[in-house]
C-alpha cells in the first residue's frame, strides 16, 4: 500500500541533520525524494565517524534512507540548469543554505512564482532571514548554549549542560515536516504553493516551553534541577537498592498512593508535601525521604509497585538496552534494509504508524551520486 505523500517529489538541497531528519521522515511517508550533494565527499555526514560500516558513517545512514543521491556541482551554470529542471518538477524544495545563496543563483521568489508556483518551499537557517543575527550560521551545540536551554540542564550546582543528541536540530527537523505538510494541504486550497521558514534559534526558543512560560508569567529565570521537574515535585531519579529509577508524580491523588505504598501515609497529611505547591516549596526534603524509603527494596520491586498504583515509573536504560526492549521490536522501531555497499544495516523505524497508509523503508540510505544518472536521464553521455 502506498505512503500517505505517494505521488510528492521533494528536491532536498540539505545537509547534516536537520535537513535530512525532515526529508527522511518525508521519505518514510511514501514521497519520492531526491538528495543533491556536490562532488567530491558530498554530505558532510559522510565522513562523520566513526562507526562505519563498510565504508558509510552510521551517522549518515541514520537520516537519510528513502531517497536518491545525485551529485551537482551548484557551482557550474550546467549543473544549475539541472537544479532548475528539477525545480520545476518539485512539489517541495527543502534548503538549508546560507541566506540568500539559491537567489544568489537566480532561484528567487519570482523564478519560482513563473517557474515553479505550485512548489512547496521551506528555508533553514540558523537565526532566520531578519534580524541583527540572519547573517550567522546555526549550529545546534551553539543555539543550546544562547537559547538558555544549557541553563537549565545539568545537575543543580554543576555546570551548563547540552544534551546527549542535537535536539535543536532534530526539533527543527520536525517542525520543518510539520510546515512542509500544512503547506501541502494549504496548496489544495489555494492552488500555489509558499515558502516556510524554520530556524534553530526560533526552535530553541520554543523548546523552553512551560520554563519559558515560567518567565513570561511569573519572571522565574529558570534553573538547574537535576533530573528534577521545575514545576512538579516529586519528579526526578531515585536510588533503589540496586539500582535508580524515574519516577513521575503528577498530581496529589497520585502522591497519596505513593506515600501509602511507601508506608509513610504521614506524608499526605503534611503541610508541607500537602499540594504540589507545597512540595516544590520543600523539594529537597521530601526528595532525602523518599530516596531513603526506596533505598529498602530493588528497582523492579518498586517499579512494579509503582504501576500497581498507577504512577508512572521506570527503568533507566541504557541506549542498548532501550533498543533490545521487547516494546521496541513491538513497534518496529529498529528495521533492518539491504545496502548494496555495506549489505544489512540496521535503522531507527519510524515513529508514527498510519492504518490506511503505511510508512516504508523502500530505499537504503543511497551511496554519494548513486542516482545521478537515473534521474538526470536526459540524453547526455556518461562523460557529461
Amino acid at each position: 500500500m502506498a505512503g500517505p505523500l505517494e505521488g510528492i517529489k521533494v528536491l532536498d538541497l540539505t545537509r547534516v541533520l536537520a535537513g535530512p531528519l525532515c526529508t527522511m521522515m518525508l521519505g518514510d511517508m511514501g514521497a519520492d525524494v531526491i538528495k543533491v550533494e556536490p562532488p567530491g565527499k558530498g554530505d558532510d555526514t559522510r565522513a562523520w565517524g566513526p562507526p562505519f560500516q563498510g565504508g558509510e558513517s552510521a551517522y549518515y545512514l541514520g537520516v537519510n534512507r528513502n531517497k536518491r543521491s545525485v551529485v551537482l556541482d551548484l557551482g557550474t551554470e550546467e549543473a544549475r540548469t539541472e537544479l532548475a529542471k528539477l525545480m520545476r518538477e518539485a512539489d517541495v524544495v527543502i534548503d538549508n543554505y546560507k541566506l540568500g545563496q539559491l537567489e544568489k543563483w537566480g532561484f528567487d521568489d519570482a523564478w519560482f512564482a513563473a517557474q515553479s508556483p505550485r512548489a512547496v518551499r521551506c528555508s533553514i537557517t540558523g537565526y532566520g532571514k531578519s534580524g541583527p543575527d540572519a547573517a550567522r550560521p546555526g549550529y545546534d551545540f551553539i543555539l543550546q548554549a544562547e537559547s538558555g536551554l544549557m541553563s537549565i540542564c545539568g545537575e543543580i550546582d554543576g555546570t551548563p549542560m547540552k544534551y546527549g543528541v542535537a535536539i535543536v536540530d532534530i526539533c527543527t527537523g520536525m517542525l520543518a515536516c510539520n510546515s512542509i505538510l500544512a503547506a501541502l494541504n494549504a496548496r489544495h486550497a489555494t492552488g500555489k504553493g509558499q515558502k516556510a521558514e524554520v530556524s534553530l534559534f526560533e526552535t530553541s526558543l520554543f523548546m523552553l516551553a512551560n520554563v519559558a512560560s515560567n518567565y513570561l508569567i511569573g519572571g522565574g529565570q529558570g534553573a538547574r534541577y537535576g533530573n528534577g521537574h521545575p514545576n512538579i515535585v516529586p519528579y526526578t531519579v531515585y536510588a533503589a537498592k540496586d539500582a535508580s529509577i524515574a519516577v513521575a508524580v503528577g498530581n496529589d491523588a497520585q502522591f497519596g498512593r505513593l506515600a501509602e505504598m511507601t508506608a509513610h501515609p504521614e506524608w499526605a497529611a503534611d503541610p508541607r508535601f500537602a499540594t504540589n505547591k507545597d512540595r516544590v516549596a520543600n523539594r529537597a526534603v521530601l526528595d532525602r525521604l523518599i530516596e531513603t524509603a526506596l533505598a529498602a527494596e530493588t528497582a523492579d520491586h518498586w517499579i512494579a509497585a509503582l504501576h500497581k498504583v498507577g504512577i508512572p515509573a521506570g527503568r533507566i536504560n541504557s541506549v542498548a538496552e532501550a533498543l533490545e526492549t521487547e516494546q521496541a521490536v513491538a513497534r518496529r522501531m529498529v528495521e533492518t534494509v539491504e545496502h548494496p555497499k555495506v549489505g544489512p544495516v540496521r535503522l531507527l523505524g519510524a515513529p508514527f504508524k498510519f492504518s490506511g497508509t503505511p510508512t516504508s523503508i523502500r530505499r537504503h540510505p543511497p551511496t554519494h551520486g548513486e542516482h545521478t544518472a537515473e534521474v538526470l536521464a536526459n540524453g547526455f553521455g556518461k562523460a557529461d
